[in-house]
């Protein structure tokens, strides 16, 4: 099969250095060039020496790569609705951040561009490749563990605002200016944007949609943050399944300006657990166990070393299956609709103190 040329675009995302080693060595992908926005963005991305085309101006990597045939969206939010419309008119693939766009209106136009051009659009939910989520997911199968009948998980992490500032930015990471709720300071845009995970694992394992969402969001632990860190979120699909989720940045960081070793202060810096009932049984999976823990600088801290790479490939390479094989990904825009819907719902609740239906 011929290589897929591929770029990367912006570079502002928390997934954006997770990308580069699948990248580089998927003999399925031809790297041919990056954007990033900013010099300093640009004098990181070259240290890393893969010897790719690195552009400040998108025009013109666009002007001197016209073979471009698909894109690693890693920017801000807000950024999303420009890029797609830069790509549908080249023909140009996608494969998005977690967050398409929270304004429907946009999304729908950005669903009708990519149908328009005929291009695939794959959306960043890498937990459905994890290992770990794969192995559950063969074991709750109801011939065998019955009906789910609660789910609950946490996806818990750092914040990543102090590395990607936009993240800390309603305009940048909700779209807009929108308060949590009456009285209150904050804005939208904060964990519950960073974490569609989840809301995407409970509609895959029940194979059922939300009915309704409860959420609230607690006091923050970072006060000087405009946008909310933590919230907990539960409510019940269409089908009598429970849920309940907890989304919150509520792993304290080392504020380095680039994230590694010695960034978290609690001794993991994600925690993705799911326990799963059924009617013969209860699961629980630790998704990011398999990982070498260590003291070691900066700091003294207690680092870990993560097994990220499982994943990257297995989405990188459904990725180049859909654009060779013309199919259609299994996180597409229109399945993700039903998440980010969700998700809006989710803000509501908080806002209105109350639960919202689906």
């Amino acid at each position: 099969m011929k290589p897929i040329k591929i770029a990367m675009l912006s570079l502002t995302h928390g997934h954006t250095r997770k990308y580069f080693q699948t990248l580089n060595e998927n003999r399925n992908l031809d790297w041919v060039a990056v954007y990033a926005e900013t010099d300093k963005i640009k004098e990181n991305f070259l240290s890393y020496n893969f010897n790719v085309p690195c552009y400040t101006d998108e025009q013109e990597m666009w002007k001197n790569h016209p073979d471009i045939e698909a894109v690693i969206m890693a920017s801000a939010n807000n950024k999303h609705f420009h890029q797609f419309k830069a790509c549908a008119e080249r023909g140009i693939h996608v494969l998005s951040m977690k967050i398409p766009s929270f304004d429907m209106a946009e999304y729908e136009e950005i669903a009708g561009l990519v149908k328009k051009n005929n291009i695939v659009c794959q959306v960043e939910l890498e937990l459905h490749y994890n290992p770990v989520v794969q192995r559950l997911k063969e074991i709750v199968n109801p011939s065998e563990f019955g009906e789910v009948s609660m789910f609950n998980a946490t996806n818990i992490t750092l914040s990543p605002v102090w590395a990607f500032p936009w993240q800390g930015v309603p305009e940048a990471s909700y779209g807009k200016r929108v308060p949590l709720s009456e009285g209150d300071h904050r804005f939208r845009g904060g964990c519950l944007c960073d974490h569609p995970h989840v809301f995407d694992l409970i509609r895959w394992f029940t194979g059922s949609e939300f009915e309704y969402v409860y959420a609230e969001a607690g006091p923050n632990l970072r006060t000087e943050l405009e946008v909310e860190d933590t919230m907990l979120i539960n409510g019940r699909m269409k089908n009598g399944a429970g849920f309940l989720f907890d989304v919150s940045w509520s792993r304290l960081e080392e504020r380095l300006e680039t994230p590694g070793p010695g960034w978290e202060i609690y001794p993991k810096r994600m925690e993705v657990n799911i326990a799963v009932a059924g009617d013969r049984g209860v699961v629980l999976t630790d998704c990011f166990g398999p990982n070498v823990y260590h003291n070691g600088k900066p700091n003294d801290r207690y680092t870990v070393q993560y097994t990220y790479f499982d994943e990257w490939i297995g989405m990188m390479d459904e990725f180049v299956d859909c654009i060779r094989n013309h199919k259609e990904p299994k996180i597409n825009l229109e399945w993700h609709k039903k998440t980010i819907e969700a998700m809006n719902a989710c803000y509501e609740s908080v806002s209105a103190r109350q639960a919202i239906y689906m």
